[in-house]
């Protein structure tokens, strides 16, 4: 079975209309991560994070009551989808004190946990502590990842196909990228280590699924004497529309499996991931192919057949007559 047999969708025709679908989302999402500011997890702030359970509910208010009183001032409590779960996100300030002491830190949460909830009311179920130094570290290292990994691929691209192509990719790529952030900024989702790679994660699909579709427009300019470069974008896009909704859709199956059923830890990955796939896909199909058509008629060159300027000052569905 072939979905979408024969497709000859005119998807170049609807490029402004998919810019300004994304801006209304991009723009207001990356306003509210700017005045909201990124809710970095302790992997990047350092400090310490205690997942526990109690025996009986608790009160968030009571749990932040208790941790103020033990100095553990400005803690961020999260509910982990009951009154009985919880991830407490802390360093201490009690007089005396070292603030970068994660010990401290949970000796700190483990008393005012026995005098909130009662001492044998509850159970750690997972401690993680990070210095603040490691933090620093760990989030310059991950803005280099995902700059080195835009270089490695232009330069892929440059020499599998030439500069356009690498250009428009990497660009469609940073709108990934923006796109996810607004979302992240939109929904405050903390930023973990599952996080970034996530959006790693969500490069390398975003880009795979652009190459493939680039990889079809080259095999058409070889093969096409007589259509513009419209016509050709257009035609490699439906080309590899099954391949390309089939890709997305069983990802996306697994994914929303794992964001449902994977648990707390898992679940800001699987939620990145999918809301990538998303974003990827219609970017590969209404972002990076526009972003390659507009290049070429800015800084037209000879493409693969040795045409010069194919795309320059044409209309969609009316191609200009061929010598």
């Amino acid at each position: 079975m072939r979905l979408f047999a024969d497709a000859k969708y005119d998807f170049l025709s609807k490029r402004r209309f998919a810019f300004v679908l994304l801006g209304a989302f991009i723009i207001p999402g990356l306003i509210i991560a700017v005045f909201r500011g990124v809710n970095y997890s302790v992997e990047f702030t350092g400090g310490t994070l205690v997942q526990i359970k109690t025996v009986a509910p608790v009160e968030v208010g009571v749990l932040r009551q208790r941790l103020d009183e033990f100095g553990v001032t400005g803690a961020e409590i999260q509910s982990i989808g009951s009154n009985r779960e919880f991830n407490i996100r802390a360093r201490v300030a009690a007089a005396g004190t070292d603030a970068d002491d994660t010990g401290a830190t949970g000796a700190a949460v483990a008393r005012a946990l026995d005098a909130a909830v009662g001492a044998g009311q509850y159970t750690i179920e997972l401690t993680e502590a990070v210095g603040p130094k490691v933090g620093s570290e760990l989030r310059q290292k991950a803005v280099l990842a995902i700059l080195l990994s835009f270089v490695a691929v232009l330069l892929y691209l440059w020499y599998r196909f030439e500069w356009r192509f690498g250009a428009a990719a990497v660009l469609a790529t940073a709108h990934d990228i923006l796109a996810i952030i607004a979302f992240i900024g939109a929904f405050r989702i903390e930023v973990s280590l599952f996080v970034v790679a996530a959006l790693l994660s969500t490069v390398g699909y975003s880009l795979n699924d652009t190459i493939v579709i680039f990889d079809r427009v080259r095999e058409n300019l070889r093969k096409s004497k007589r259509e513009d470069f419209i016509q050709v974008l257009n035609r490699s896009i439906n080309e590899t529309l099954p391949r390309t909704i089939l890709t997305g859709g069983t990802s996306l199956g697994a994914l929303i499996a794992l964001a449902v059923f994977g648990g707390a830890v898992v679940r800001p990955f699987a939620v990145i991931m999918t809301f990538g796939i998303i974003v990827g896909t219609y970017s590969s199909i209404f972002i990076a192919s526009p972003l390659l058509l507009w290049i070429e008629r800015r800084w037209p060159g000879a493409d693969i057949r040795g045409v010069k300027g194919t795309a320059k000052k044409q209309r969609v569905g009316k191609p200009q007559p061929v010598a």
